[in-house]
């Protein structure tokens, strides 16, 4: 914790000496107007501003278990999720929406090997919802194929909320789908006309 206050210091100090630095974080106070909703994992290896090289503002962030989006139904319980999705869709306009899964994921990791998380059983109950069980069986340390396959059907989802359709028939808005390994720093990106992740 030391670490992160001492940073959060430095940061401050950095700001307070620097116009430039100043002027940029003052923006910050006008409001939003972020680039992109970027959905990934909330696995502490994953970084969405290291990843992109984004800049405070530039990124409006989604973090879940396993970078699971809920499937859209019209009676669905208020969430966090689904709330986040329609408030960079209609009200903050991002013309790109991310979904970033990673190597090594433990969420899809233990559907795929079927791990017993009934110590833990909201986080169970989570991935029993939220990631499929029909991900294809991955005996590799880093689950490639099943995250792979896990982001292809979050890109689904997405489709199927009505306020990412309305903006997706009036080409506003693009999904992309990415990959990002943890042990190489390599990002890459699904390409739907040969339903491959291809390096950036």
């Amino acid at each position: 914790m030391e670490t992160f206050i001492q940073h959060a210091r430095d940061l401050t100090a950095r700001i307070a000496d620097r116009q430039d630095e100043r002027e940029t974080y003052g923006r910050l106070a006008a409001g939003q107007s972020p680039l992109a909703l970027f959905i990934t994992c909330s696995d502490s290896r994953v970084v969405p501003s290291l990843i992109t090289g984004a800049r405070p503002g530039e990124l409006f962030e989604l973090r879940t278990a396993g970078n699971a989006v809920p499937v859209y139904q019209e009676d669905m319980a208020a969430c966090a999720e689904a709330a986040t999705i329609e408030y960079a869709m209609r009200v903050l306009g991002v013309a790109d929406i991310i979904v970033c899964g990673h190597s090594h994921c433990g969420a899809v990791g233990a559907r795929v090997r079927g791990e017993d998380l009934n110590g833990a059983p909201a986080v169970r109950d989570w991935l029993t919802q939220q990631v499929s069980d029909r991900l294809p069986q991955d005996a590799d340390s880093t689950v490639s194929a099943a995250v792979q396959q896990h982001v292809r059907e979050q890109l689904h989802r997405l489709r199927g909320y009505p306020c990412v359709q309305e903006r997706l028939a009036a080409g506003e808005v693009s999904l992309h789908g990415w990959f990002y390994e943890v042990h190489t720093g390599l990002v890459a990106a699904h390409h739907p006309a040969t339903d491959l992740f291809l390096p950036l």
